[in-house]
């Protein structure tokens, strides 16, 4: 058995093994393109519709940055927003559920006497309909991500490292050329 000392001289290595499966990949994939189709129709229906907001704009604006920071952590591994992602979808969903059919909704907005939007007010209620599915996607697709324990590390000397994992030959959680995390 090797002394503390004698490790501490030895070159290691922390790998991520769950990151290299195709299914943990495409699950990032996903949630990063589900973040980002969030905050930019989020973004198209508060332009659209600035004027009529009324007291929702710094919520909006709140979502609009929310959502692209955790899509920029998400696709960096960090599997510590997805939680967050699917929450902020609820609460983002509740929103637009009302938005496009409580009342007062934006397709109520098209008949006489309402303030015109600076897009067509059944345009902005179709794209709170569209954002609706595209936030379930979302809550589940996170949910799957945070199942898949991205965060998971294994530590190990960089000759122990190289030797299983061929220099990302295509092996059984090769790096594909890319160099592994220094411990």
């Amino acid at each position: 058995m090797a002394t503390r000392d004698e490790d501490d001289g030895e070159d290691r290595v922390i790998y991520h093994p769950n990151q290299e499966k195709a299914s943990s990949k495409a699950t990032k994939a996903i949630v990063v393109l589900l973040l980002l189709v969030s905050a930019v129709l989020t973004l198209i229906i508060t332009a659209g519709g600035w004027s009529n907001l009324q007291g929702a704009k710094i919520f909006s604006i709140f979502f609009i940055i929310v959502f692209f920071v955790m899509a920029y952590f998400v696709a960096r591994w960090n599997r510590g927003v997805l939680p967050l992602a699917a929450g902020l979808s609820v609460i983002l969903g509740v929103f637009a559920a009302i938005a496009a059919f409580g009342s007062g909704s934006w397709f109520d907005r098209s008949s006489q006497g309402y303030n015109k939007a600076g897009l067509p007010p059944d345009l902005i209620g179709l794209l709170c309909v569209v954002l609706l599915p595209v936030l379930i996607l979302l809550i589940a697709f996170s949910m799957r991500a945070f199942a898949q324990k991205w965060n998971i590390e294994i530590e190990m000397s960089r000759e122990e490292f190289e030797r299983e994992h061929r220099n990302g030959g295509g092996g059984r959680g090769s790096y594909g050329g890319a160099q592994p995390a220094q411990a």
